[in-house]
């Protein structure tokens, strides 16, 4: 029996789709997922014994905010309708209409350390009411490489420092910044 390799996924082409190349949007979305990639394939390579996709990894993280075109976020070219905080699963019902759902996943848990559903109903967010934390390494990876880059005027060109993601995360509750503390320990 042949075993099927896996289909390569081409992720500036999907990007492509729903992104003019050459745009202000494309090109911070591209510059953001790489940067994104570089940092989430340097900490994959801390936890090697715990075998992450390294393909996997580079494609989710340039696919994983391909949902903030869909939101209302000027400051980033975005001019959709949903608050910007729904661009994952946005993202997710993007990469799921293509076939793509283990990628889908990374989209929409990648917001924050992870979303759980009780947040969801406390702050009442325009959100699905369910689970949306990473949950594999590989989203783990993606999400926690994430926080460091913003999509900024400078492309995010600046990483940001353990002590500025950790106080930006206090803001959702005390339990993100443990979190993220969690991913520092196991990915530096």
């Amino acid at each position: 029996m042949y075993s099927k390799a896996p289909i390569e996924i081409k992720p500036v082409e999907i990007i492509s789709r729903y992104y003019k190349p050459g745009s202000k949007l494309f090109d911070t979305l591209i510059c953001h997922g790489e940067r994104v990639a570089q940092k989430a394939l340097e900490s994959a390579a801390k936890v090697a014994h715990l075998n992450p996709d390294i393909r996997f990894i580079k494609e989710a993280a340039m696919l994983h905010d391909i949902g903030i075109f869909l939101t209302d976020a000027p400051g980033l070219d975005c001019f959709g309708e949903k608050p910007y905080v729904c661009h994952g699963y946005l993202g997710r019902e993007l990469l799921d209409s293509m076939g793509l759902s283990k990628h889908a996943l990374v989209c929409e848990r990648h917001v924050g350390v992870g979303i759980k559903v009780e947040h969801i109903k406390q702050m009442n967010l325009p959100l699905p009411e369910r689970d949306m934390v990473p949950v594999t390494i590989e989203e783990q990876l993606v999400c926690y490489a994430d926080k460091f880059f913003s999509k900024d005027e400078n492309n995010g060109s600046h990483e940001k420092s353990i002590q500025n993601i950790l106080q930006n995360l206090k803001r959702y509750g005390p339990d993100h910044p443990v979190i993220f503390q969690e991913w520092v320990k196991m990915f530096t």
